[in-house]
């Protein structure tokens, strides 16, 4: 079932608010690892991109949509999410943060929010993956900044206590992920605890 508008826009302000208050805490571990070969600083510069793609997004009208959903989304960038680009995007975003990048986020999701706010879901955006439905696209980003504030939050020894809505969000996006991409099964014996998953495996 289609979640409401005002659902979707409110998981992704409460991600965004969650992103920066732990982005608040990083303090002067920006050196230190965060995920993979990124540091911390890298880690956040990433994550932040969820939120600038957004803004870009919503100022490029498509014509028609190509992708009809979230896991669609998934589905078609793939292959561009598993390349050695985003590794330096990543660490780009994180350099282009500055000198103070726990204020630069903020600011960021300071003018973001309030554009998906004044929104109301039916705009038509093109993507990197083609036209969708800003409420399709929506959750594919709220989806990131959970993901990554949580790696964020254990990179720094912090709770990884996702807010409720946010979470509820996430989870249903990896269920929809784990239906399409036949793993079903495993996820739900894991979940139940009734066998564990293999090492690094993903519904991505």
């Amino acid at each position: 079932m289609r979640r409401s508008w005002e659902d979707v826009y409110l998981a992704f302000a409460e991600a965004a608010d969650w992103f920066v208050a732990t982005v608040a805490r990083v303090d002067g571990a920006w050196t230190g690892p965060g995920l993979g070969e990124w540091d911390v600083r890298s880690l956040v510069g990433h994550t932040s991109r969820a939120l600038l793609t957004v803004e870009a997004y919503v100022s490029r009208p498509a014509t028609s949509v190509v992708v009809p959903s979230a896991i669609g989304y998934f589905a078609a960038t793939s292959a561009v999410a598993a390349g050695p680009d985003v590794a330096a995007r990543g660490r780009d975003a994180g350099v282009a943060l500055g000198p103070d990048p726990a204020a630069a986020v903020a600011e960021i999701a300071a003018r973001v929010v309030p554009i998906v706010e004044r929104c109301t879901g039916d705009e038509v955006i093109e993507t990197i993956a083609g036209g969708m439905r800003l409420a399709d696209y929506l959750p594919t980003r709220t989806f990131e900044l959970v993901a990554h504030t949580i790696d964020l939050a254990s990179a720094l020894g912090l709770p990884t206590d996702v807010p409720p809505r946010p979470a509820a969000a996430a989870l249903e996006l990896v269920a929809g992920l784990a239906v399409s991409g036949g793993h079903a099964g495993p996820v739900l014996r894991a979940l139940l605890g009734r066998d564990g998953l293999p090492e690094a495996f993903t519904v991505l």
